[in-house]
């Protein structure tokens, strides 16, 4: 316990810095996630044919180990936070792609007749009858996104992206336990917090019809 009020109060300023690293990182990666996955995902429902092709072909890119995608864009993009928030975004449009493709598709037929027959067009009916009843859907998996993907973040350090990693590598590094708990810790609680903090966010974004059954 000592030892980890020392190392605290050792590294208090860069466990700081590093803390606001990981969130950009994180918080950036998601960000480009949820602005291409869920337009395409929509697009997707109008083409169900393509649909399914594309979503397994971004289901094989999940399979690529982090590292792997790490090291391919290091020879493009250098090292830095810009390959890391890259490839991180890799790893949450999959999760958010099909649960968008998957909610707008299970929207009630009848409800879209209904709109139609309201005089709405296509982007109307998306933007006031699809995307609102299947926000639930489309939370959950950026919900899930975002939670492995502040997990995923600490692999940023391996080509000098910065955050929490940096810590838990330095830990390992130079055998000081307490600095892989430092770094470990603060990537845990961000999970957690950004799991809470986006729960509340479905819940006042969802229609009040919806709030029972989301």
């Amino acid at each position: 316990m000592e030892a980890i009020i020392e190392t605290f109060s050792t590294y208090g300023w860069d466990l700081l810095m590093k803390t606001g690293e990981h969130m950009y990182i994180s918080f950036a990666a998601i960000f480009l996630g949820v602005i291409v996955a869920v337009p395409v995902g929509v697009f997707l429902t109008r083409i169900p044919a393509v649909a399914d092709r594309l979503i397994s072909f971004v289901g094989i890119l999940q399979t690529i180990p982090s590292l792997a995608i790490l090291a391919f864009f290091m020879p493009i993009l250098g090292v830095g936070m810009t390959p890391a928030i890259i490839a991180l975004f890799v790893y949450s449009v999959l999760p958010i792609l099909r649960n968008t493709y998957t909610g707008v598709k299970d929207v009630d037929a009848n409800v879209l007749e209904a709109a139609k027959g309201m005089g709405m067009n296509n982007i109307e009916t998306i933007r006031k009858i699809e995307l609102p009843m299947a926000l639930p859907v489309i939370m959950a998996g950026i919900r899930f996104a975002t939670v492995y993907l502040i997990g995923w973040a600490t692999l940023a350090a391996f080509i000098g992206g910065g955050g929490l990693g940096d810590l838990i590598f330095d830990g390992l590094n130079l055998y000081q336990p307490e600095l892989i708990v430092l770094g470990t810790i603060p990537a845990t609680i961000l999970a957690l917090l950004a799991n809470w903090g986006l729960s509340l966010l479905e819940k006042r974004m969802t229609p009040e019809p919806l709030r029972e059954t989301a």
